[in-house]
């Protein structure tokens, strides 16, 4: 998947560029995340080539240096809060690979769930033709709203919405049910959100559709009342590296390759 210019000629965006626009783009200082988003690892100053994926894993920084990417675009980088700080072992090896072939790391998480119309909650509502009515965000939240709240395109069944759910995304949710047999408002935030379910309900939505989901998350959903579907962390975290990547190409004239490597959780 991705898009790659086939005119014979490659352009190129200074990285200072691309990273100001991105910047701009999605809002980042407005967002209190629990890492850096932006420039991670600082590789090249010239930017032709990008591969694109969910998280900066091994498997995923080895595609970036097979495919000579300039940089690598992601939702999960590095560097999150209260990571052990030492450069060894597994974060070395990823460490050694992106600066060894010289490739920026570019991770852009809160603010790539948030954003109106390349982030991933705006593409999740896409892929499952949601019609978006609003966002929200819960108590105590800081920054800009990043989960979504909508209608489907007709009222469904609690079992049909679970069968969609699976045809959409490739991945068969986990459906704690509830007692309401019809399904009108629907509420969803990717990847683990399910500590928004009671703010969802509180919005007075039929289902509340997450990534994961916890031990705890059953409990809340059968006591408040809602149905509960746990889509897939990385399923629901696809979209908005694939559209932002998409955008930058055609913005910038670049090449750009979506690479997923499958992880069921």
């Amino acid at each position: 998947m991705g898009r790659t210019l086939d005119n014979g000629e490659q352009n190129m965006v200074m990285r200072d560029e691309l990273l100001a626009y991105l910047a701009g783009l999605l809002r980042v200082a407005d967002f209190s995340d629990y890492g850096p988003n932006g420039l991670q690892v600082e590789g090249g100053r010239e930017i032709r080539r990008i591969v694109g994926g969910v998280t900066a894993c091994q498997a995923l920084v080895d595609a970036a240096v097979d495919r000579a990417a300039d940089a690598l675009l992601v939702h999960h980088g590095y560097f999150w809060n209260g990571e052990n700080p030492c450069v060894v072992g597994m974060k070395q090896r990823r460490l050694r690979a992106l600066l060894g072939a010289d490739i920026n790391l570019l991770a852009y998480h809160l603010p790539l769930d948030a954003h109106p119309e390349l982030g991933n909650n705006a593409r999740l509502a896409q892929r499952l033709d949601f019609r978006v009515t609003g966002d929200f965000a819960r108590p105590g939240d800081r920054g800009p709203a990043i989960a979504m709240h909508g209608e489907p395109a007709a009222p469904t069944t609690p079992t049909a919405l679970a069968a969609h759910i699976a045809r959409c995304l490739g991945r068969e949710p986990l459906h704690i049910p509830a007692a309401s047999a019809q399904i009108r408002r629907v509420a969803w935030c990717s990847g683990a959100a399910q500590g928004y379910l009671e703010a969802a309900a509180a919005l007075g939505a039929d289902a509340f559709i997450s990534g994961e989901i916890s031990e705890h998350t059953v409990h809340a959903a059968r006591e408040v009342g809602i149905h509960y579907y746990a889509a897939g962390h990385h399923a629901t975290e696809r979209g908005g590296v694939m559209a932002l990547g998409a955008h930058l190409a055609e913005h910038f004239g670049l090449a750009f390759e979506f690479v997923d490597i499958p992880n069921p959780v």
